[in-house]
This record gives structure tokens, sequence and C-alpha cells, in this order.
């Protein structure tokens, strides 16, 4: 009789603490603790890369005038590609070779493959990530939208023809895979929510990113082609683009 109640004790023991392991798991993931945020998404290693505000394989142009926060570059082509002036940046410029904006832009080749070498391991990085929240949303278009954190995936085009959220909190990570292109109509607005940040929002694009006319941008553009930025858009991010970028009297911050 005492064996049978001491097995029958260490039963119950084991069943109420079985019990309160399952209610301390269902508190942490209704609260969005811990266990909730075990498959959270790491954000995208942008190296050296992300040292720039603008990156590019085949030069930067400009219709005057732009302002641009941060450090600019491009290669491997000459520095004579960057049409961009010395007044219009509030960074460094730097350049291939002795070519280029005169007399602010830095000669620092090594740097510059360095960058763009990291630049283009970030898209890989981007274009390889696994287990997207959401396949081809609202069929690539997503105007109107808020957007929680996570990986989302398209096949093709994506437009932004109204207004979009992407709202979370300070460490969330958004990860866009486009394997058209991205454009987003004239005066549209991505609206950060909730303590989201723009340095870890990542738009990896296949074909081109156009931003429509006065038009605001937030996040980093990692492009296999062109990003073109029209008269009066403006962006808190970066824009690495694999081929080039061209500016129109434009507002670009790093973020």
């Amino acid at each position: 009789m005492l064996l049978i109640a001491l097995v029958s004790g260490c039963s119950k023991e084991l069943d109420n603490n079985s019990s309160l392991t399952a209610s301390a798991a269902d508190l942490a993931l209704k609260s969005g603790n811990t266990v909730a945020k075990s498959g959270a998404l790491n954000a995208v290693n942008l190296g050296i890369a992300g040292d720039f505000v603008i990156l590019s394989k085949t030069g930067i142009t400009d219709v005057y005038k732009s302002s641009v926060t941060g450090d600019i570059g491009s290669s491997p082509i000459s520095g004579a590609a960057i049409l961009i002036k010395c007044s219009e940046v509030s960074g460094t410029i730097y350049s291939v070779n002795a070519a280029g904006p005169l007399p602010c832009r830095v000669t620092n080749p090594s740097r510059l493959t360095t960058a763009v070498s990291n630049m283009q391991a970030a898209y890989t990085d981007a274009a390889g990530r696994t287990n997207p929240k959401s396949l081809n949303l609202g069929a690539g278009n997503i105007g109107g939208k808020t957007l929680t954190a996570g990986l989302y995936k398209f096949t093709s085009n994506v437009v932004i023809p109204t207004n979009i959220t992407l709202t979370g909190s300070s460490t969330d990570v958004w990860i866009f895979q486009i394997s058209g292109t991205l454009k987003m109509s004239s005066a549209v607005k991505i609206i950060l929510a909730g303590g989201a940040q723009a340095k870890n929002i990542f738009w990896q694009t296949a074909g081109a990113t156009t931003l429509g006319t006065t038009s605001h941008f937030e996040g980093n553009i990692l492009s296999q082609t062109a990003i073109n930025m029209q008269t009066g858009a403006t962006i808190n991010g970066r824009m690495l683009a694999q081929t080039a970028v061209t500016l129109q009297m434009n507002t670009v911050v790093k973020p």
C-alpha cells in the first residue's frame, strides 16, 4: 500500500509539472516572448556594403539637386561614371581611380572591391532564405496592406500603388524576395509603425526597382539590376545595385 501511494504521488507530481511547463510555454507564445520568436529572421549581413548609402557597379547618374546623406561609390566602373556633385553628398564619394567628382572624391579601389563583393553576397543571402510566411501576397500587389515581420516571397513583379505599413518592434526583420521588378507609384509611402526600423528591412529584387515621383521608401534595396528614383522621391535606406543607380532631385538618407 505504501509503494502504491508513493508511485501515485510521483505520478501526480509529474502530471502537475507537465501542466506547469505547458502553461508556461503557452503564456510565452501568447505574450510574444522567446518561445514565440524562436523562428524569427536574422538580418541580412551587408558587410562593408552596409557602410554605403549608395553602391553600384556601373555608375550613379543625377539630375541636380539631390541630397545624399552617407557614403557612395561605384566599382568596377571608372569614377567618371559617378555623376553627382560634391555639394550634394554629406559623406565620402569613393572612386576606383582618379576620375570622379572633384575635389571631394576619394580613390580606394580595394575598399570598393570588398564592398561590391559583400553586396553580392548579401543579395545571394536574401534570395536564398527559405520558408516564407507568404507566397505571392496579393498576386504581387501589396498596396494598402499592413505587413508584420517575416519573409515574403514573390515569383513575379511587385507593385505598390497605395501606401503600405510595416509594423513590428525595433528588432523585427522583413525580407522581400522579388523575382521580377519592384515599382512604387508616385506619391505613395511606406510607413513604419510600432518601432520598426528601416535598417532591418531588405528588398531583394532580380529586376529593376523604380520609385515614383515624390514617393517615400523605407529599407535596404538589394537589386540585381538598376535602382531608379524619379523626381522628388525620397528613401530612408540603402540602394545597393549590381548595375546603375539613377537620381532625379532626390533625398537619400542612410538608416
